[in-house]
């Protein structure tokens, strides 16, 4: 887990934030670290203090006060977040500090005593009276408007849509449901109503997220429908803006969704974090251990849409893993064939369960097992992409440079997957554009292809 790319980081990335400043406007900043889900965090929060008068920093030396917003999945990423706290001390001196990692205050003021405040994550209320009590506010209403779709801080084209909070999983990996609590979903209108306005702002592209997508709404204990994620999915398709499904786990009520897929109404696409393909190790996960009927589903799916797109997540070298165990996992792969894929490195979390199994296995082997299994990973998706070339895919443009515009393809999401290069006729092409394309290269992970 890794704080977002400088380009969706509103302390790095002064394109993203463009307030300027009326006399007397206090300002805050902010450090985005983490998940998408984060990202959406940060958002909610910034928004809620612009409606408040306050302006928007692009930088450390303009801002009265920052905000971290931290993460804390692994250790590797609570240490990255306790050095973000720290550039921000010295760069600023007056930081509040949020999100995952604050879940655990005592850790983050014994590194870092001079903060102002510490909240937990999705704590609006308690960053808003931190900032207050740091920076009080002074609103002017005839002058600080606050756009209609509130401040985001990814390119204005695409959207994250967190639609629930929590999750009520208990992997033994995870600390996820311990700093988030248990499944909240947001209700049916209220989802709604935020994509209809971001959409109706200009966004081409809904990126819907949370920690279990496929379980949303089965909190609700009077609901009308069973799964309420399908009735969504049909909704936000209506809209007309791109649809794409993130952390969709692989229920078998997922099929449901994907005639909406065939249809043209959501993205066929599913990002499904299946972790591991061997039984015992999903059961030493307290994962669903059904590695065998996965493969079927995975059938199911495409003989239903032939153009589906499945990405992934895997951890390898998790404590017990034999060799035999992650040769059944590159076997699974050979089999699933999935279209892009990710792995990391098992590491211990403060707090995980599966810090106490044994058998730990050694850094040496989790990284030469990472090698092979990204081996194998690269093999798939050059294969994959090879059989692309000569078709004609419809792309959303990202970024136009003088060299090229930088698209993706419905199979590619922001960031995590790859790219579509047109490097010819482009100049006339914006951020946000959908056009069609002809590919005719293929690489590793990307295409490049021309306007047709």
């Amino acid at each position: 887990m890794t704080q977002n790319p400088p380009d969706l980081r509103p302390d790095l990335a002064r394109a993203r934030v463009t307030d300027t400043a009326r006399d007397g406007q206090p300002t805050i900043g902010m450090v985005s670290l983490g998940c998408p889900k984060a990202l959406v965090d940060s958002e909610r929060i910034l928004t809620r203090l612009r409606a408040e008068g306050y302006g928007i920093s692009p930088d450390y030396s303009g801002a009265d006060a920052v905000i971290v917003n931290t993460c804390g999945f692994l250790d590797s990423a609570k240490a990255e977040s306790l050095d973000a706290i720290g550039e921000a001390l010295n760069e600023n001196g007056r930081v509040i500090v949020t999100g995952c990692l604050g879940a655990e205050p005592e850790y983050i003021t014994g590194a870092h005593p001079k903060v102002l405040a510490v909240t937990g994550p999705h704590q609006y209320e308690q960053v808003l009276d931190a900032v207050h009590a740091a920076v009080p506010p002074a609103p002017d209403p005839f002058v600080d408007l606050l756009p209609a779709s509130g401040v985001r801080l990814t390119p204005r084209h695409f959207s994250y849509l967190k639609i629930s909070e929590g999750c009520n999983h208990k992997c033994k990996f995870c600390i996820i449901p311990d700093m988030r609590g248990r499944l909240a979903s947001r209700p049916h209108r209220a989802v709604m109503r935020e994509a209809e306005k971001l959409v109706e702002a200009g966004v081409r592209e809904l990126l819907v997220i949370s920690q279990d997508t496929s379980a949303y709404g089965t909190d609700w204990k009077d609901r009308d429908d069973k799964f309420p994620i399908t009735a969504l999915a049909r909704d936000l398709g209506s809209l007309g803006a791109w649809v794409r499904m993130h952390y969709v786990y692989p229920y078998p009520h997922v099929r449901e969704m994907i005639p909406l897929m065939a249809e043209g109404g959501v993205l066929p696409y599913l990002d499904i974090p299946f972790q591991h393909a061997h039984p015992d190790t999903l059961r030493r996960m307290a994962r669903p251990a059904a590695a065998e009927r996965t493969l079927d589903e995975i059938a199911a799916w495409r003989a239903e849409c032939p153009d589906i797109t499945l990405r992934s997540t895997f951890i390898v070298g998790y404590p017990g893993e034999t060799e035999a165990e992650f040769q059944h996992l590159l076997d699974w792969m050979d089999e699933a064939q999935l279209d892009r894929v990710g792995c990391f490195q098992y590491e211990n979390v403060a707090g995980a369960r599966s810090n106490g199994l044994p058998d730990h296995v050694a850094d040496e082997v989790k990284q030469d097992r990472w090698e092979r299994f990204m081996a194998k990973a690269q093999e798939i998706s050059e294969a994959k992409l090879a059989a692309k070339v000569g078709t004609r895919q419809e792309v959303i443009v990202d970024l136009v440079e003088d060299d090229a515009a930088t698209c993706r393809t419905k199979a590619d999401a922001p960031e995590i997957d790859g790219n579509l290069f047109i490097d010819e006729g482009h100049e006339a092409l914006s951020p946000g554009d959908i056009v069609t394309v002809e590919v005719d290269e293929a690489g590793e992970y990307d295409l490049w292809g021309r306007l047709v």
